[in-house]
């Protein structure tokens, strides 16, 4: 397997640090979009690029704007800076490489590459792990700022243990998004796994998304997991079972 270590330029003109993982025998290229404040390198999002690539599914992850290794500023991003992010990701795979058939997204990055993989054409699959039905579903990782992030237009809060600068502008872009709405007219296979004890994004989420989905749709319980998949069996189970259902959607 080759390793590549990218820097790719967004329409922002910000980097995007960015890896390549392609197996010897390549049968196609996805996309990751990491959890909400995550990056690249979480344990769970290189177990499951590595379960891909030993069943030919090379893998692009990076780390949004302003996040990881990227450059920009957190506190300038929202939801549809992540979700373009996504779709400048794929122009770049379209133009360097292979076009991008199969998107995954974990959490928040679940919801993105929904949004996301509903505009990119070549876009055939998504996958989801621990995604919410709605993106203003994170606020209540923050709720007790809220007040003061809309008096203030933005506030310091703490989240996984490192603080965050969240601003109004990324309030307002969640509470506008409309999941059930945007996934009436998508019309790409996808597949839903999610924890039922997933305390972070419950399990209720999953089984909105797929009643908001049309077939062909899928559902994998990730019983026993945490959110973030923090026990290997589980990133790599999900890896595994993304690359068996995608093989026949794609060729």
């Amino acid at each position: 397997m080759q390793s590549i270590d990218l820097k790719i330029r967004n329409s922002r003109g910000i980097e995007l640090a960015s890896k390549l993982e392609l197996p010897e025998a390549t049968t196609t290229y996805a996309i990751f979009a990491h959890c909400f404040t995550c990056s690249k390198n979480l344990n769970a999002v290189i177990n499951i690029a590595k379960a891909l690539n030993a069943m030919g599914v090379a893998v692009l992850r990076f780390d949004f704007t302003g996040l990881g290794q990227s450059a920009g500023e957190f506190s300038e991003t929202d939801f549809s800076s992540n979700v373009q992010d996504l779709i400048d990701v794929a122009e770049y795979l379209s133009k360097e490489y292979k076009a991008p058939k199969l998107m995954i997204g974990h959490s928040l990055g679940g919801a993105a590459a929904i949004y996301a993989g509903k505009q990119i054409v070549s876009i055939e699959a998504i996958a989801t792990i621990g995604a919410p039905s709605a993106p203003h579903h994170v606020q209540h990782l923050f709720k007790q700022s809220i007040d003061e992030i809309k008096e203030k237009g933005k506030a310091l809060v703490e989240l996984g243990g490192r603080p965050f600068t969240i601003s109004k502008q990324f309030i307002d872009d969640i509470s506008s998004t409309d999941m059930e709405k945007l996934m009436a007219t998508l019309r790409k296979p996808i597949l839903i796994t999610h924890s039922p004890q997933d305390t972070t994004v419950e399990i209720k989420n999953a089984a909105e998304i797929y009643g908001f989905a049309h077939h062909p749709k899928s559902f994998i319980s990730l019983d026993g997991a945490d959110h973030l998949l923090t026990k290997n069996k589980y990133s790599l189970y999900v890896g595994r079972m993304i690359a068996q259902w995608v093989s026949i959607y794609i060729e």
